[in-house]
């Protein structure tokens, strides 16, 4: 009965979301559209396809994107409702904007609501594919959100996609083994007669055992790999495709001598066709190993701080690993210079070294990046800052800040702090005062923010009681 009389609130709503939009009221049309999926939400061809469909007119008369308040205020939300709800009137605003979208399929999947899951999990799928940058984070997400669905084939597409992005993530690629083995016992289970009740019954045990063997099957699966790689490497060793995905198997192991393995074939190959991305992916496995025994090093520091030989040993792995990733970008950037992700991180490896009149220009070319425009300016601006140019880096952070516009998150934090940093280095304390103190309202504990704004009040002379 709930359901039925919700049902017809949601109705009245839609009738007049499509009357109103009749008179070109277009916001007025959607505000009416989300009272309407506040009553029922996995409402998709009443509701959200032609929502989305007035989002794209609107768009397309020039309609005004959502306000600093109002992104701040849409994505929250107490319940997956109102989330996807909050999300989803940012998205009809800006329906360019793939976070809106992502938000709205997150909330989606957390509030049961399938149909309006899938139809947006493939909205943002085509939208990433088309994207001349697509996002690995974003294949990640829907990958989990197609599980979560049961929607295994693309489950698997979708991390099929992310492990391209990130090849040297094995934790990735024997997530795309098991949502693989996922589909196939989803297929066999429901292709067989009879089977889907037996399915059911041993669904209990079949988790446990799958929960007992997970350590074990993922090792298998990365042995397998190597074993496929190598028939593959067999049968025709000329094929690019064979070659690396031997590397990368080999890679995927995560042992010292599989990779040193892979980085062999993978430089000796180079040497003979001299072919660049032969290099790069050495290059990329190396960091990897690094980072690894990097790691490793800083948790028996950790556990041993006295430890000179383990102190020396993280400091001199440090080192080789700067130096590595120094060179492997530098020559990133002289193969693909139109690449603007290896011009990012070569620029920071330089500003790392200290050597910013060689970072900054790479910076200014890394801003072109949507991704990285943010974090490029913040740069740009620290370089200066520390050239001493502190009316450029006051400039820089200024623009950055004006661009970002949000105040809260921890990029925003950062930009005003370096700005408030540039301007008490310059001497004009009263500007630096009034920065800390609007951080400290934001967060009181972020850096030295509090202490800051005690010196400057403290410098400042007291008025006589």
């Amino acid at each position: 009965m709930v359901e039925e009389n919700n049902q017809a609130k949601a109705k009245v709503f839609f009738e007049k979301a499509r009357a109103v939009a009749q008179t070109k009221n277009i916001d007025y049309a959607i505000d009416m559209y989300l009272q309407g999926l506040r009553y029922s939400p996995d409402a998709l061809e009443a509701g959200h396809l032609p929502l989305c469909e007035l989002a794209l007119h609107r768009q397309g008369k020039g309609g005004k994107k959502p306000s600093m308040v109002e992104r701040m205020k849409g994505l929250r939300g107490k319940t997956p409702l109102e989330q996807m709800l909050n999300a989803e009137a940012l998205f009809a605003k800006d329906p360019e904007h793939l976070p809106y979208a992502e938000a709205m399929l997150k909330a989606a999947v957390a509030g049961g609501y399938k149909k309006t899951a899938g139809w947006i999990a493939n909205l943002v799928f085509q939208t990433n594919n088309a994207s001349n940058k697509p996002s690995a984070q974003t294949y990640i997400l829907l990958k989990d959100s197609y599980a979560a669905l049961g929607q295994f084939d693309k489950a698997v597409g979708a991390c099929q996609r992310a492990s391209r992005l990130r090849p040297e993530d094995g934790a990735l690629a024997d997530e795309f083994k098991n949502l693989s083995a996922e589909l196939t016992m989803a297929k066999g289970k429901y292709d067989q007669e009879g089977d889907f009740r037996k399915a059911i019954k041993d669904r209990e045990g079949q988790e446990k055992l799958h929960a007992q063997a997970g350590v074990i099957k993922t090792q298998d699966y990365r042995v397998t790999a190597v074993e496929d790689a190598r028939k593959k490497m067999a049968q025709n060793p000329n094929i690019p495709a064979n070659l690396f995905g031997m590397a990368d198997a080999l890679a995927g192991m995560e042992t010292d001598q599989a990779e040193n393995d892979a980085i062999a074939l993978l430089e000796s190959t180079y040497k003979a066709k001299q072919d660049y991305s032969y290099k790069q992916r050495s290059g990329e496995i190396r960091m990897k190993q690094l980072r690894r025994k990097i790691r490793e090093a800083k948790d028996c520091l950790e556990k041993k701080p006295d430890d000179a030989n383990i102190k020396t040993a993280f400091e001199q792995l440090s080192k080789q690993l700067n130096d590595i990733e120094l060179e492997h970008y530098r020559l990133a950037v002289k193969n693909y210079p139109s690449n603007l992700a290896p011009k990012y991180e070569y620029a920071v490896r330089l500003l790392w070294g200290k050597q910013y009149n060689e970072a900054i220009p790479l910076f200014q070319e890394a801003q072109k990046d949507p991704r990285r425009k943010i974090a490029s300016m913040s740069k740009i601006g620290y370089c200066f800052f520390m050239k001493g140019w502190l009316a450029d880096a006051i400039d820089v952070f200024t623009n950055a800040i004006e661009t970002y516009e949000i105040k809260d998150d921890a990029t925003g934090k950062e930009l005003r702090y370096n700005l408030a940093c540039a301007y008490e280095e310059k001497g004009d304390a009263d500007k630096a005062l009034d920065i800390y103190r609007k951080i400290a309202q934001l967060d009181f504990t972020y850096k030295d923010v509090s202490q800051r704004v005690d010196k400057l009040r403290s410098s400042k002379t007291e008025p006589t009681s």
